[in-house]
């Protein structure tokens, strides 16, 4: 499956290729010469602890490296008073009389537990292009699904959009 990812994603992926390949690999590969510089291998924990650190650094690079070579990259073409990429969005959900606030972001920097919603989950696909004061229905399964209503939108550089009418 082909990652999307946008611009700024590419380049934070490509920073840390770039960190790990520089900084980090000159450094764990001196580790492991000055563990093996010890003596017998059989009983050297920091040799082993040294190489474990080589391989796992070695397997995150190919994994960006890979990451970035199946990439589509993506960009955001919505208005400023529409649910998009790396926007704030408030919704009513009606069903539990509360409020909740979403930024929709790439499937590689979601996180639901920091309210960071992907826009491949149920819920990001359905805010998305949705404006302030829409009804959107967000499916769960086949059976079950729940609807909210979009209050605010806000804009990563800060500019707000706010629904008109009181919560």
């Amino acid at each position: 499956m082909k990652e999307k990812l946008t611009r700024k994603d590419v380049e934070k992926i490509q920073a840390e290729i770039d960190h790990r390949k520089l900084i980090l690999r000159p450094q764990i590969l001196d580790a492991v010469r000055e563990a093996r510089a010890q003596g017998d291998l059989s009983e050297n924990f920091e040799y082993y602890a040294a190489k474990r650190e080589n391989g796992t650094n070695n397997s995150r690079i190919r994994y960006l490296e890979r990451m970035l070579k199946n990439a589509v990259i993506i960009e955001d073409h919505s208005s400023s008073d529409e649910v998009g990429l790396n926007k704030a969005v408030t919704v009513y959900i009606e069903e539990d009389d509360e409020c909740e606030t979403y930024k929709i972001v790439t499937s590689i920097r979601g996180n639901s537990m920091k309210n960071l919603i992907s826009i491949e989950s149920p819920l990001g696909k359905a805010l998305l292009h949705h404006r302030i004061g829409d009804r959107v229905t967000i499916p769960v399964n086949d059976t079950y699904s729940y609807d909210v209503v979009i209050r605010k939108i806000q804009d990563t550089d800060g500019e707000e959009h706010d629904d008109i009418r009181a919560f």
